[in-house]
C-alpha cells in the first residue's frame, strides 16, 4: 500500500503542515515506501512538503509525481502534455521535491491535442537524461496505454478505483495484467465516503461539493449506503475503510492503492486492511452493499479531461 499526498494541501479543507508531516512520518515508520504527489496539488506546495518530509529517508522511498494540469486565464483546469511544457515542468518538480531524480513520473492526464506517442517519447528522453526513472500515465484508457507502452515501457497507470468507481476492473485491468504494468488506484476510499465518516457539511476549501456524488441532492443517500458497511465491518473485526481497501487490494498482485490522510492514526488504520482475509463472499457482499451509489465521479467539465 502506498500513500496519496493530495489531501495534505488543503484539497479537502484546511490542512496543517505539521500535522501532514506527522502523517508522512507515521507512514514511513509503518513501512510505507511509495508516496504519490503532483505539481497541481497546492500549486507546488505538496511537492515541497513531501520533499522536505521525506528528505531524511530519500534512499528508502519511492516518490511519484505528475505533470500536465495547467490553469488558463480564467482559472479553469486544462491539460498541456506537450514536450516543451514537460521539460519545464519536470525541472520545477525536481527543484520543489529537492531530489536529483523522480522515481515515477506520470502524465496527469492524456492530452487531447498531443499524440500520446509524442508525450511518452519526450518523457522517455527524461529517463535517458537521468531526471526520471520510470514512466506512468493517469486516467488513460486501455488502448492509449498500449500505444504508450509501445514507445517506452509504462511502469504504472493510476486511475480512480474503489467500490464506488469500478469500471476499470473490466476495461483497464486486463490490459495492465497482460502488459505487466502496475495499477495504482487513487481515492480507493471513494474520497472518504467509504470510510463511513463523511459529514453532512464540508470545511471551506473542500472541493468535494462540486462532485456529483457529494452534492446536496445525493450526499444523504450515499452516506446511508456507506453506513451499511459498519455492521459488516464489525462482524469482521475491521473498520469500513479497511473493508473498502480489502476490495481494492484483491484486484491483483500488481495493484497498489494510495489512500490519503492527514492523520497518523488513520495511516495505521488503513494498513490494517492488509490483515483482512479477502474471501469471495466478503468481496461479493461489499459490491452488493455499495451497488447503488448515486452520481458520477466528476462534473462534466472535469470528466471531459478524462481519456475514455
Amino acid at each position: 500500500m502506498g500513500f496519496g499526498c493530495m489531501s495534505l494541501s488543503s484539497t479537502y479543507g484546511p490542512s496543517d503542515d505539521t500535522e501532514s508531516a506527522r502523517a508522512l512520518q507515521a507512514a514511513v515508520d509503518l513501512g510505507i515506501t511509495f508516496f504519490d504527489t503532483a505539481d497541481l496539488y497546492g500549486d507546488g506546495h505538496n511537492e515541497r512538503l513531501v520533499g522536505k518530509a521525506l528528505a531524511a529517508v530519500r534512499d528508502r522511498v519511492v516518490i511519484a509525481t505528475k505533470f500536465g494540469f495547467v490553469r488558463n486565464a480564467a482559472g479553469q483546469l486544462t491539460v498541456n502534455t506537450s514536450p516543451e511544457y514537460l521539460r519545464r515542468a519536470v525541472d520545477r518538480s525536481l527543484e520543489r521535491l529537492g531530489v536529483d531524480v523522480i522515481d515515477l513520473y506520470y502524465a496527469h492526464r492524456v492530452g487531447k491535442d498531443v499524440p500520446i506517442e509524442e508525450t511518452v517519447g519526450a518523457m522517455a528522453e527524461l529517463v535517458a537524461a537521468g531526471k526520471v526513472r520510470h514512466l506512468g500515465l493517469s486516467e488513460a484508457a486501455a488502448a492509449t496505454v498500449r500505444r504508450a507502452h509501445a514507445v517506452h515501457p509504462i511502469t504504472a497507470v493510476q486511475s480512480e478505483c474503489s467500490l464506488t468507481t469500478r469500471h476499470h476492473v473490466s476495461d483497464l485491468l486486463p490490459t495492465l495484467h497482460e502488459l505487466g504494468i502496475g495499477f495504482v488506484p487513487y481515492s480507493p476510499l471513494g474520497r472518504g465516503l467509504l470510510g463511513a465518516q463523511v459529514s453532512e457539511k464540508f470545511e471551506p476549501g473542500d472541493f468535494r461539493p462540486m462532485l456529483p456524488r457529494f452534492d446536496e441532492q445525493r450526499l444523504a443517500h450515499n452516506r446511508a449506503v456507506a453506513a451499511r458497511l459498519v455492521p459488516l465491518a464489525e462482524s469482521h473485526s475491521a473498520t469500513p475503510a479497511q473493508l473498502a481497501l480489502t476490495w481494492v487490494l484483491a484486484l491483483g498482485d500488481n495493484v497498489v492503492p494510495i489512500p490519503g490522510t492527514r492523520s497518523a492514526e488513520r495511516v495505521a488504520e488503513n494498513l490494517g486492511a492488509l490483515r483482512v482475509a479477502p474471501t469471495r463472499d466478503l468481496l461479493d457482499t461489499l459490491e452488493q452493499i455499495t451497488a447503488d451509489i448515486a452520481g458520477d465521479r466528476y462534473p462534466e467539465s472535469l470528466d471531459a479531461l478524462i481519456d475514455h
